[in-house]
């Protein structure tokens, strides 16, 4: 049975986050989101501190905890800044999950225990500018050339793509066998003709990387083969599944800041002879706004649980990212208007929160993707 109460353990990870995303995260925030300004100081205390390797085992240098602990980390982080939590989620749910659940011996010894140290930062690199939604249509190309793949294609949308130390790629091995002739190899940065173009000019998240990559005769070692020659769709969905829970964790923390603020300056606002907190309308918009950031974070919660029950969670992780990356952009949407012409300024924060929030309802699958996922497994469920 599923139940709210937090355990000794997960009570010390959430009071440890809090602490460090509210003494060391926020206060840089308006200055990283102006200058497009990647936290890798802050990612190396994240990593001292255990957070790049949280559901990684204590064998593999990792924290060894649970999903419901590395949300209720990664919700804190997102509240300061949420370009910080990008880094953070990547590597703890796709790309530490990864290499841990299908990676042999050699790649979890060289990468995943670094990664999960925070001495190393992952990439996850799937979408094409021609495969984005639809990633069955890759056209990224690896031939077993004389003992060795050989990489040639293009990527997009990769996140910590120039600061990343190793890159989880995937890559058509054979196109007559469509998605299952997909791979998924390990890159390291550095290695000859593997190139990050220059970063995107986004509208929000400025203090996360995102890049295009490009791969020219790139030669991969057939040991850097994640999993099995055929099994990279597979891998990348499932890994999507835990993703989809770190963002809607994500999009969480992003609408409880953007709560807190309103509160209080709606507490120190005063119109009419009175604080704005006194107006009728002004309570209803709080209220409305907490009521959904109660129900998103029982949703993330709900697939945190059956994720670690080791159940089927498609569902669930597609339900909580739709609702929460949903209620994300209408609780910021919300903020702005309740501060009035002062949301629309830097100082206030909520402008940032409110762009930062947009994209959760497109990366690692977009609101229209929850949606068939959610209902294809209603079909299944239900006879």
């Amino acid at each position: 049975m599923f139940s709210l109460e937090l355990s000794d353990i997960q009570k010390t990870i959430l009071e440890t986050a809090k602490k460090f995303a509210t003494e060391v995260i926020a206060p840089g925030a308006i200055e990283r989101d102006i200058n497009h300004e990647f936290p890798k100081e802050i990612l190396r205390q994240l990593g001292e501190l255990g957070f790049m390797g949280v559901t990684v085992p204590e064998e593999y240098d990792g924290v060894g905890l649970d999903t419901i602990s590395y949300v209720l980390a990664l919700r804190e982080i997102a509240k300061a800044d949420a370009g910080v939590a990008i880094p953070v989620s990547v590597q703890n749910s796709l790309v530490n999950w990864i290499f841990y659940n299908y990676g042999n011996d050699h790649l979890k010894e060289k990468y995943l225990k670094p990664l999960a140290r925070g001495e190393m930062i992952g990439a996850y690199s799937l979408s094409e500018p021609e495969a984005g939604s639809d990633a069955r249509m890759l056209t990224t190309r690896a031939e077993f050339i004389d003992g060795k793949w050989v990489i040639n294609g293009l990527k997009n949308w990769v996140s910590t793509g120039v600061s990343a130390d190793i890159y989880v790629v995937f890559a058509q091995t054979n196109p007559d066998l469509a998605h299952r002739g997909i791979a998924a190899f390990a890159i390291e940065k550095g290695t000859p003709g593997f190139e990050s173009l220059k970063k995107e000019d986004k509208m929000g998240m400025h203090s996360s990387e995102t890049v295009s990559l490009a791969l020219t005769n790139v030669e991969v070692p057939e040991e850097n083969v994640i999993g099995k020659v055929g099994e990279g769709f597979y891998i990348a969905m499932r890994a999507l599944n835990g993703g989809r829970i770190g963002i809607a964790a994500q999009a969480v923390g992003i609408a409880q800041a953007a709560l807190e603020k309103s509160v209080r300056y709606a507490k120190d606002r005063k119109t009419m002879g009175k604080p704005i907190s006194e107006h009728q309308i002004i309570q209803y918009k709080l209220s409305q706004m907490s009521m959904k950031i109660s129900a998103a974070e029982m949703l993330v919660f709900k697939a945190a649980y059956l994720r670690d029950s080791n159940a089927d969670h498609a569902r669930a992780a597609s339900e909580a990212k739709l609702f929460a990356t949903t209620i994300a952009n209408e609780v910021t949407r919300e903020a702005v208007q309740i501060h009035g012409g002062y949301g629309y300024t830097r100082e206030y924060e909520v402008e940032r929160l409110m762009r930062d929030a947009k994209v959760t309802e497109i990366y690692e699958g977009t609101s229209e993707i929850q949606s068939l996922v959610i209902a294809r497994e209603l079909f299944k469920e239900i006879d």
